[in-house]
C-alpha cells in the first residue's frame, strides 16, 4: 500500500506537515499540490519550496487541476498544466471532479494526452466513484472512491471490469475516519483491490488540511 496525499494547507500555515511528507517520501505515491484550487494566478514561493523539497526526497508532486466534470475547456485545463509545470516543476497532474460516464471518455483521453505533452509522468483522474471502464485505458491512477467513512464502510463491491487491472490502478480517498481506524481503512482499500489510498480523520469543507495519521506516526 502506498499513499496519495492531498495536503490542502498552505506550507506557511503548517510547515511541519510538509516537512513530515519529505521525511516519509518512500511511503508516498505522490503529493497533490493545490495552491488555490489549482496553481493559482501567480507563483507562490512557499509552494515552490515545498515542491522542490519533496522532489529532492523522491516524492512525486502532482499539480491539482479542477476539470469541473468536463465543463472546463481543454484550453483552461492546459493553462493549469503549464503553470504547474513552469512554477512548481510538477511531475504529473491530479485531475479532480472528473466525469464518470462513458460520454466523457473522449474528452478526458484528450486531456490526458495534453498532460503528457506538458511533461506529466503521472496522470491521476478523480471521479470519486468507479467510472466507465474506458477511463482506465489512459489514466495511471483512478480514484474510485472519495468520501466519508460511513459511505466507505457500506460502499458496493467494485464492478467486474476492475479485475482486469492491477491494484496499482486504483486509489481510495477516505475522510472522517474515526481516530484509530485509519489502519482499518487502509486494509479495506487493499481488500477492495486498491493499492493506493489515503485515510484522514478530518471533516468539513476541507478534510484534507492535515496529514493522515499513518504519516504522523511514521515521521
Amino acid at each position: 500500500m502506498r499513499l496519495l496525499v492531498p495536503l490542502y494547507v498552505h506550507p506557511a500555515v503548517d510547515p511541519a506537515a510538509w516537512q513530515a511528507l519529505v521525511a516519509c517520501a518512500p511511503l508516498l505515491y505522490g503529493v497533490v499540490l493545490n495552491a488555490d484550487d489549482g496553481p493559482g494566478r501567480t507563483p507562490d514561493p512557499h509552494f515552490t519550496g515545498a515542491a522542490a523539497a519533496l522532489r529532492a526526497a523522491g516524492a512525486p508532486v502532482l499539480g491539482y487541476v479542477d476539470t469541473d466534470y468536463g465543463r472546463r475547456s481543454a484550453r483552461e485545463v492546459a493553462r493549469d498544466f503549464a503553470r504547474h509545470r513552469d512554477w512548481y516543476a510538477a511531475d504529473g497532474f491530479f485531475l479532480d471532479q472528473v466525469a464518470a460516464d462513458r460520454g466523457g471518455v473522449r474528452h478526458y483521453r484528450r486531456l490526458a494526452r495534453t498532460a503528457r505533452t506538458y511533461g506529466a509522468r503521472t496522470v491521476v483522474l478523480n471521479p470519486g466513484v468507479h467510472p466507465a471502464s474506458g477511463y482506465a485505458a489512459f489514466a495511471d491512477l483512478l480514484v474510485t472512491f472519495e468520501g466519508g467513512w460511513d459511505a466507505y464502510r457500506t460502499a458496493p463491491a467494485p464492478p467486474p471490469w476492475t479485475g482486469g487491472h492491477p491494484p496499482e490502478t486504483f486509489c481510495h480517498l477516505v475522510h472522517g475516519v474515526p481516530s484509530g481506524l485509519c489502519g482499518l481503512a487502509a486494509r479495506t482499500a487493499e481488500l477492495r483491490g486498491a493499492a493506493v489510498h489515503c485515510a484522514v480523520t478530518g471533516h468539513g469543507p476541507n478534510p484534507w488540511s492535515a496529514l493522515p495519521p499513518a504519516l504522523r506516526k511514521a515521521s
